[in-house]
């Protein structure tokens, strides 16, 4: 049997075709494109989203025996509002993660209604990218808009809806609408009621690994598929990230180096951290999980490779970068305001520490670093929970950069695991599908076939209380800035 994998990502679609044992046969990336069309807001078209799929799921499976396909699912960008009229037509372009637009009905969420009740309904308090501030955000700026609104739903459950018909979501994606009682995976009433919005406009929720239709008869004929390819519910980008490196279980955890940066820790048991700094969400394991998300990780590389240096060749800018742990120049990686732990849209990046001797390579460090850097906070965040830490998984874009990894090993103290594949999200997708239809019992059966560690960084003690010394300098930079950025 065969399995595609869907991972719905911001800048592009990556699709990947999976055997029953977990060898990968072929993966596909289509690109689409992200609109700015007011400062801080980022926006993208759903259509585009499904043409791209589809094209694909075409190519992907050209030349397999398409007999074979028994499921597909996804991993999805999160948190992205894309509403539906009674129609099922598109309303306006999805309104994605990395928008930030929402402060004011951020602060009402929290200040308002109050992180307090916020924390007892979802688990969780407002950041600008949730889905409950941007449908706060329609109702008083679109309000022609928000009254046709006859479905909510998040980017990979569109193309869900678009394949099977299935008007549904998954929990672990679920928990990032500021609109589910995570504890009790179930929608939660009081959250409808402040955002004025009815049951039946949301979608039925599901476990990650449960089958919620199969293909439409007219996609099914345009693919070549069987009508009895079933739809899998899938995952939230970083939950099936965290499937497909085998972050499942308890105590595990997962670095994603992506356009965001997050660490994934799962755990079988529901936990909240008193202050929000973390995330606290469903798992696509079916049980739960803490999460740190920063909003620019790999994007901060990408955007100082190719828009200031007008490079991209990303490998030769890190050459000559030798002298860790002594740079001192230092990077706040906040080009689209922060969540995790600051939780300040406002948030800008600045470089600080350069001198007459500061060269190119210091620059190139100092961004690596900060990204670092700043997911140690989320690091900081769940050890003074008493969670005991001492490898992670790595997955995404930037863990293809061998000292970017090393940077990770010695700035978070924990050995980094490299997987065999890093495809995270989309193979992630494949496991769910395979789990649904019933080639494992569960998820943790998959991952353990499945996925295969095949190389360890391990930290150096030398370099490590180096990076110790300038992680407490880096951390004292933001508080002594704050103000700056709300003016």
């Amino acid at each position: 049997m065969l399995y595609i994998g869907v991972d719905l990502g911001t800048s592009a679609v990556k699709l990947l075709v999976m055997g029953e044992t977990g060898d990968i046969k072929k993966i596909v990336s289509k690109e689409y494109p992200l609109f700015f069309p007011h400062p801080g807001w980022s926006e993208q078209k759903p259509e585009d989203w499904f043409e791209k799929s589809m094209e694909g799921i075409k190519e992907l499976t050209a030349e397999c025996d398409k007999s074979q396909v028994a499921g597909i699912s996804f991993g999805g960008q999160m948190h992205g509002l894309v509403a539906l009229d009674k129609d099922d037509n598109v309303i306006r372009p999805a309104i994605l993660w990395n928008d930030g637009r929402t402060g004011k009905e951020t602060e009402y969420l929290n200040e308002v209604i109050g992180k307090d009740k916020l924390s007892e309904y979802t688990a969780n308090i407002a950041f600008a990218g949730f889905t409950a501030p941007k449908i706060l955000w329609m109702k008083k700026h679109e309000p022609e808009n928000f009254e046709k609104i006859a479905k909510i739903m998040l980017p990979k459950d569109y193309l869900a809806y678009k394949l099977s018909g299935s008007f549904c979501t998954d929990v672990s994606d679920a928990s990032g609408m500021l609109l589910m009682d995570v504890k009790n995976r179930c929608w939660s009433k009081e959250m409808m009621d402040i955002c004025g919005i009815t049951e039946d406009k949301l979608p039925k929720l599901y476990e990650s690994y449960e089958v919620v239709g199969t293909l439409k008869k007219e996609i099914a004929d345009e693919l070549g598929f069987s009508e009895n390819v079933k739809v899998i519910a899938g995952a939230g980008d970083n939950a099936a990230a965290a499937v497909g490196t085998g972050t499942v279980g308890d105590g595990m955890c997962n670095i994603s180096l992506g356009t965001s940066g997050t660490i994934f820790i799962s755990s079988n048991k529901f936990g909240v951290d008193e202050n929000n700094a973390l995330h606290s969400f469903a798992h696509a394991d079916g049980h739960y999980h803490l999460m740190g998300c920063m909003l620019s990780a790999a994007s901060c590389n990408k955007w100082w490779n190719e828009e200031i240096l007008k490079t991209k060749d990303f490998a030769a800018e890190q050459a000559g970068i030798t002298n860790l742990g002594e740079n001192r120049v230092f990077y706040l990686p906040y080009l689209m305001g922060e969540r995790s732990p600051h939780n300040n849209p406002d948030a800008r990046a600045m470089f600080i520490g350069m001198s007459m001797d500061t060269t190119r390579e210091d620059m190139t460090q100092a961004v690596l670093e900060g990204v670092a850097f700043g997911l140690r906070d989320s690091l900081e965040v769940a050890r003074s929970l008493g969670i005991k830490i001492e490898r992670t998984k790595i997955c995404g874009g930037g863990a293809k950069s061998p000292l970017w990894k090393k940077m990770i090993a010695n700035i978070m103290n924990l050995k980094v695991d490299v997987a065999e594949n890093e495809e995270g999200p989309a193979l992630g997708g494949a496991m769910l599908a395979a789990v649904g239809c019933g080639e494992y019992p569960d998820v943790e059966t998959a991952a353990a076939k499945i996925v295969k560690v095949v190389d360890t960084v391990d930290p150096d003690e030398e370099l490590t209380a180096k990076y110790e010394e300038r992680y407490q300098q880096f951390r004292k930079i933001y508080p002594t800035v704050k103000c700056l950025y709300e003016k």
